[in-house]
């Protein structure tokens, strides 16, 4: 089985998020960056399962520039066999799923692997538009996947319960939560990682859709009032006139 896992860079949670050129870009300056944990934590470590039981390839792949090369780096030390960097600045969720199509177009990947969104941008776009570039069926936010032979095996989280889904195999599958156990890269994994291949492929031409005009930190939170667990009145009085509707 052959498997492609798309792989994202997000900002460290603990960064400190700001913005410069009159809040049209992201500063960057000391920002840590780690591997998108959807991508990695659900979509990587249920791959290398996959492989593991039925034996096969993992590749990981971005859209990116050299400074992503560390990223990829810690996504081969937790077991992936090769990555491929598409170089080219990843603009916006439309022109990163068209190039990480096109390069597997030509490589037969039996199940092209997604985390469900990234935590920067939690635009949970990119698997669906894969899959529509390639013409291949698509399962949203799995929980569980399985494969017998050509068939998938999927498992999805809906109001109210859980939907069993079948499909066709070579196919497009987003992972959310479920999906598999975060694994922790070994000492062997790390030194293997220095020497797995990791090959750049120079960019298709496509079209970016989106352009971003500011961005803009959320409103600070508001103090937070204690209350005396025996004064109900007080409580009251303040949930009808001074409590918001959000």
């Amino acid at each position: 089985m052959k498997i492609l896992v798309c792989i994202s860079k997000s900002p460290d949670t603990t960064s400190k998020i700001a913005f410069s050129d009159n809040n049209t870009k992201f500063d960057e300056n000391g920002v840590q960056y780690i591997v998108n944990p959807y991508d990695e934590w659900y979509a990587l470590v249920r791959a290398l399962e996959l492989k593991e039981t039925n034996g096969g390839s993992v590749t990981i792949a971005t859209v990116g520039g050299a400074e992503d090369d560390a990223v990829m780096r810690k996504a081969l030390a937790i077991g992936a066999d090769d990555a491929v960097r598409i170089n080219a600045v990843a603009t916006d969720a439309y022109a990163v799923a068209l190039q990480i199509a096109e390069y597997a177009k030509s490589n037969g990947f039996d199940l092209i692997l997604t985390g469900k969104e990234t935590i920067n941008y939690n635009g949970s776009q990119v698997g669906g538009m894969i899959a529509e570039a390639l013409d291949l069926p698509f399962v949203s936010l799995a929980s569980k996947l399985d494969v017998n032979g050509a068939t998938a095996s999927l498992e999805t989280e809906i109001v109210g319960g859980v939907q069993s889904v079948e499909v066709n195999i070579p196919a497009v599958i987003s992972c959310a939560k479920g999906m598999a156990e975060q694994r922790i890269p070994n000492m062997r994994g790390i030194m293997a990682a220095r020497t797995k291949p990791l090959t750049v492929v120079e960019p298709a031409a496509i079209d970016t859709l989106t352009s971003f005009e500011s961005y803009e930190l959320p409103a600070a939170k508001s103090a937070c009032k204690m209350i005396d667990p025996a004064n109900m009145d007080e409580l009251v009085e303040l949930l009808h006139n001074e409590a918001k509707v959000i």
